[in-house]
């Protein structure tokens, strides 16, 4: 199955987005998401935001993308428990401890694991699926041929995603201590 999935940093983008072809949007919320340059959404913002794309017939995917500490848990835990009543069509995780939260307290939600996950061979994909993952987003900087093989020797039923456009990150994906000190993430 061939999905094109935008981003959707706000209400405008996600229009936007699913008006010119998207069949899936990903979205994050103020805490948990990667992309700190998006506007991102509120709480009762993303409430709306599922009501929106499940009403014309799309998905909607949350991103819990970040590297929470320690102190970071009780919140991240009332943020899951308010997902959870908003049913999005899967959660994008890139951290463990994250993924073993949203298992315990969403047990039936599809998780995606994130391009922060830094993904690059069929063993990882082929870990993540024994745990209970349903799509893996391969890290950006493998090429179409090694996606091609990798997708050989991982089962159908796992899902694999691949960037096709965006930005490229010059450390590993998801632990740049550049980014950290411009961001915070």
């Amino acid at each position: 199955m061939t999905e094109l999935l935008s981003p959707a940093g706000n209400f405008e983008k996600l229009r936007t987005a699913l008006r010119f072809g998207a069949d899936a949007v990903y979205i994050a919320g103020k805490r948990f998401g990667m992309r700190s340059a998006a506007e991102n959404f509120t709480e009762p913002e993303l409430e709306e935001a599922a009501e929106y794309v499940h009403s014309r017939g799309k998905k909607l995917y949350i991103t819990i993308n970040t590297l929470p500490r320690t102190d970071e848990y009780g919140a991240l835990a009332d943020y899951l428990k308010k997902l959870a009543k908003i049913k999005p069509d899967a959660l994008i995780i890139a951290d463990v401890g994250v993924f073993s939260l949203a298992k315990e307290l969403i047990p039936d939600a599809d998780i995606h694991i994130s391009t922060q996950a830094g993904i690059v061979s069929a063993a990882d994909c082929l870990f993540w699926r024994s745990l209970g993952a349903k799509r893996a987003v391969l890290a950006r900087e493998l090429s179409l041929a090694e996606i091609t093989e990798l997708r050989k020797e991982v089962p159908n039923d796992f899902e694999i995603e691949a960037f096709v456009h965006g930005s490229m990150c010059v450390s590993f994906s998801g632990r740049c201590l550049l980014s950290n000190a411009l961001t915070g993430r």
